[in-house]
């Protein structure tokens, strides 16, 4: 199973923030290249990049971190917050993100979305299905829409998506466990055609190694590490093994 590390990006600063809100943050470092080389220097090899300031302006903000980060390390970097337009995922791209995430779009312009789809293809672009009682989030997790977020990613599997980051909202930053169940549910359910289950990306309340065992036992493609790293629960020496 991959792990991917996360930085959340505020006002160019690397930060944490709990349950998605934004009168939490927490900030850990000024320079979010210097954390980036950090996991890098530990073997990873991914990381999860998020524009806070985008995924609220609704257009992508912080693509200068991105492109520090992308040209100053290896990282392979999956880029999300703020990309709502065309525009917003060619400055993604030519800033040096792999791959980027859309969460909103998928839901507010799914025609955009699946045109990006048809284009780069469903290794590229990554589904954004973050949900708060199994109801779809979007705009930063601001708004809770109506949708139930296994339907939401069966759609998008007949329309060619591979990779989803699913976040549960309510185990955001709170280092209390991941939502196992919710993501057996999503792997049970969610299988193409041909039989093959989604890659499923865990994100959200992990805290310790025994978490990340967890996910890889049922299934999960990888999981993304933010708060557990940062507050020590786990140390980048403990994730060796997995990378």
């Amino acid at each position: 199973m991959r792990i991917i590390p996360a930085i959340d990006i505020i006002d160019g600063k690397c930060v944490r923030l709990t349950k998605g809100d934004y009168d939490t943050k927490k900030i850990y470092n000024e320079n979010p290249l210097e954390v980036a080389k950090q996991f890098e220097a530990a073997g990873i090899e991914y990381l999860h990049l998020v524009d806070l300031d985008g995924a609220k302006a609704q257009h992508i903000v912080n693509y200068k971190v991105l492109e520090q980060i992308a040209s100053k390390t290896n990282l392979k970097i999956d880029f999300g917050g703020g990309i709502r337009a065309n525009e917003d995922l060619h400055i993604a791209f030519n800033s040096g993100a792999k791959q980027i995430t859309g969460g909103s779009i998928a839901v507010n312009d799914s025609k955009t979305f699946e045109g990006w789809l048809e284009k780069y293809g469903g290794t590229k672009i990554i589904l954004g299905a973050d949900c708060k009682n199994e109801k779809i989030a979007i705009s930063g997790w601001q708004e809770e829409s109506t949708l139930e977020v296994i339907p939401f990613i069966k759609n998008y599997q007949k329309k060619s998506i591979q990779y989803v980051i699913c976040t549960d909202i309510s185990k955001d930053g709170m280092l209390e466990g991941p939502s196992i169940d919710l993501y057996k549910n999503i792997i049970n359910s969610c299988s193409n055609s041909n039989g093959q289950a989604i890659k499923l990306i865990a994100s959200g309340g992990v805290s310790c190694i025994e978490d990340i065992n967890l996910l890889e036992d049922i299934g999960c493609e990888a999981v993304i590490i933010g708060k557990a790293l940062y507050e020590g629960k786990i140390r980048l020496k403990d994730l060796e093994t997995h990378v």
